[in-house]
């Protein structure tokens, strides 16, 4: 399977921790690309429409060639902190750039992987569990999993022994 995983931290912290074991979980026999969009150069979408009649995004940037890599992929693991209630700018910039492409990605198989500075039973977290039922719902994702942790220090996920076997098995279970 071809697994694309949107890393939503430009810190190498917790949700970063999180992707590597998610990772370690999975077998060799996965291709898998892991795009960090703080090390992109994309424009924030404009909402021009021109995508529309165009095969893409009309921004010469790293755009059409990131977006390339989600609709070519089987399965996409989106992970993010939390920051605001909500998931970071840098991943909401690829989602809203996925915009060009939109009704390509009907169909994926979906994950989710949120990290938090509050108990997971906060608000935050199902805020954005909603926001990905919306989008789940509106392109007949099949949502494999929708996972939030609590780690308020750099290396809190790191320490969490449970969070880290369940992170694998997810991995061993996409077999």
């Amino acid at each position: 399977m071809n697994i694309v995983m949107i890393n939503g931290s430009a810190r190498k912290g917790n949700t970063l921790t999180a992707i590597n074991v998610f990772k370690k979980g999975l077998a060799n026999c996965h291709e898998i690309d892991i795009i960090n969009p703080d090390q992109l150069n994309i424009a924030p979408c404009k909402g021009c429409g021109a995508c529309q009649c165009h095969q893409g995004c009309v921004d010469q940037d790293d755009t059409n060639s990131t977006i390339n890599k989600i609709v070519a992929a089987d399965m996409i693991v989106f992970a993010s902190p939390v920051y605001w209630w909500g998931i970071s700018a840098q991943l909401k910039l690829i989602i809203d750039k996925c915009y060009c492409r939109g009704l390509q990605l009907k169909g994926k198989k979906v994950g989710v992987i949120i990290v938090g500075g509050s108990p997971t039973d906060n608000i935050q977290y199902q805020l954005i569990k909603q926001q990905f039922q919306c989008m789940a719902q509106y392109l007949s994702w099949n949502v494999l999993f929708h996972q939030s942790y609590f780690a308020n220090s750099r290396d809190d996920l790191s320490n969490n022994k449970q969070a880290l076997s369940e992170l694998e098995k997810l991995g061993q279970q996409l077999d």
